[in-house]
């Protein structure tokens, strides 16, 4: 049975914070001195400096600047890395300090990081974290420690699993939405949540106020709560379905108008990356097709009504009839026709995942 990677997340204990912010500007110092030399590389020799390049120019520095010596290494490639993907001669500063400054990041090397005495030990020195995964039972892989906007550090570590066979055996349709955050063709919507707009009038007063803090605790709260609802409802679609069809609807050109907040605070975008991995391991089918004129077309004759609701004047119409005579729920027609779309995808024998 082939096996997957897959990220654990666990929360580390805020006493290590202080060690690992001393470590994260370390990191930073390497970072820039890796991106200035390479810049000056280029410019005065015209060379691009490989990952391997680089190394001689860092070794030995891990023990001055209390970093284990992978972890030189593991910068450095991720810097050829994003420079070949923003095609750069110079990325952006790391900065340590100020209002601006880059949220901590340690990375951690293949097997630099074990479990051991429940602990995550690194670097010779052990972390207590919040171990809700079980991480004795994995043997850890590349990872890092990074923080979040709030000074919290989490350790994060790829790990290999094999995968759950816990699809279910159905097939469904989902149409996405501001209305509902997704409808799928049984009928049992995910309500928009309104996460933002619920704790929007808190956090203008916390702005307004210069509370950094609360205005911090108050993005994490409305984050936390998206993903929750999220993680539910893509869980139990998952565990009903082994083929889930979604649209191809994009946040990025409907955040640019006067929707901006709704879109946002939908999450699509996340739904889907939900979906798609929790489909890989659960052994179902995820498919994204394009969802042209499906909410226009009738879903029992297939024919582009012109009842049907049309551009963003008809985007009040949550009820239209076809001249069929059907009457039709705007979005669970929709998540219909997306299905059938779905279904027509696999007749043709299009490849859906790489071989097992």
């Amino acid at each position: 049975m082939a096996e997957f990677t897959k990220t654990l997340k666990v929360r580390v204990r805020d006493k290590h914070a202080k060690g690992l912010r001393c470590q994260a500007a370390a990191v930073n110092f390497v970072w820039n001195f890796v991106n200035e030399l390479s810049h000056r590389s280029i410019r005065e020799r015209n060379t691009f400096l490989s990952a391997y390049d680089l190394h001689p120019y860092t070794k030995g520095a891990g023990k001055l600047l209390g970093l284990h010596s992978q972890t030189l290494q593991v910068v450095a490639q991720e810097y050829v890395t994003r420079s070949k993907q923003f095609r750069k001669s110079r990325l952006a500063w790391r900065k340590t300090h100020g209002v601006r400054r880059s949220l901590g990041w340690v990375p951690v090397n293949t097997g630099a990081a074990q479990w051991k005495n429940g602990q995550v030990f690194f670097n010779g020195q052990h972390y207590q974290v919040w171990d809700s995964y079980g991480l004795s039972q994995y043997r850890f892989r590349s990872g890092c420690f990074v923080e979040d906007a709030r000074g919290r550090w989490y350790f994060c570590v790829v790990v290999t699993v094999k995968p759950d066979k816990r699809c279910g055996t159905g097939s469904v349709g989902v149409d996405l939405g501001l209305k509902t955050t997704a409808t799928p063709s049984t009928g049992e919507p995910l309500e928009a949540g309104r996460f933002y707009r619920d704790q929007e009038r808190k956090l203008g007063i916390a702005q307004r106020a210069r509370n950094k803090r609360r205005v911090q605790a108050i993005h994490a709260k409305i984050r936390n709560r998206r993903h929750d609802a999220l993680h539910k409802f893509s869980r139990e679609l998952v565990d009903r379905n082994a083929l889930i069809v979604v649209g191809n609807v994009s946040s990025s050109g409907l955040a640019k108008t006067n929707m901006a907040k709704s879109v946002l605070d939908a999450g699509w975008s996340t739904l889907k990356t939900l979906l798609a991995y929790k489909c890989e391991f659960a052994g179902s089918v995820f498919l994204e097709i394009n969802e042209a004129y499906t909410t226009q077309t009738c879903s029992c004759c297939g024919a582009l009504s012109d009842n049907s609701p049309k551009g963003r004047a008809g985007l009040r119409i949550r009820e239209w009839i076809c001249e069929c005579g059907v009457a039709h729920d705007r979005d669970i027609n929709a998540a219909r026709n997306i299905l059938a779309l779905g279904h027509e995808r696999l007749a043709v024998g299009i490849p859906l995942q790489k071989a097992g």
